[in-house]
């Protein structure tokens, strides 16, 4: 995959990721758990509060993977396998732009790429 077409995904990732983590950062703290006195779980946004932490979680490591996809391409290894240093086809780079294995190399991997 060129450069220019790996900056244009990494690009929409990064500004897809910041803006969900924006919308989950700002989703209902008015009427957040944080001021509830500790150990009330009959409060109904203990669920949400609790979703929307481990959705900010997922969404921070995203973005720390879009960070390290960034860093491969200022390096020039960006769509080469951290593992085994394999070629990544752009297929896969275009349907998992922060892909660091080869589909092979994934857990559970089956070989499609």
């Amino acid at each position: 995959m060129d450069d220019k077409r790996a900056k244009e995904l990494l690009k929409a990732e990064r500004e897809r990721v910041e803006g969900e983590l924006a919308k989950v950062r700002g989703e209902g703290r008015e009427d957040s758990t944080e001021n509830a006195p500790a150990g009330d779980f009959n409060n109904e946004n203990l669920y949400e509060d609790e979703f929307a932490a481990g959705r900010e979680g997922d969404l921070q490591r995203r973005l720390d993977r879009v960070d390290r996809a960034e860093e491969r391409l200022a390096a020039g290894t960006y769509g080469v396998s951290v593992k085994s240093g394999e070629p990544i086809p752009d297929g896969r780079l275009e349907a998992e732009p922060l892909a660091e294995l080869t589909i092979d190399e994934e857990p559970g991997g089956t070989g499609r790429w």
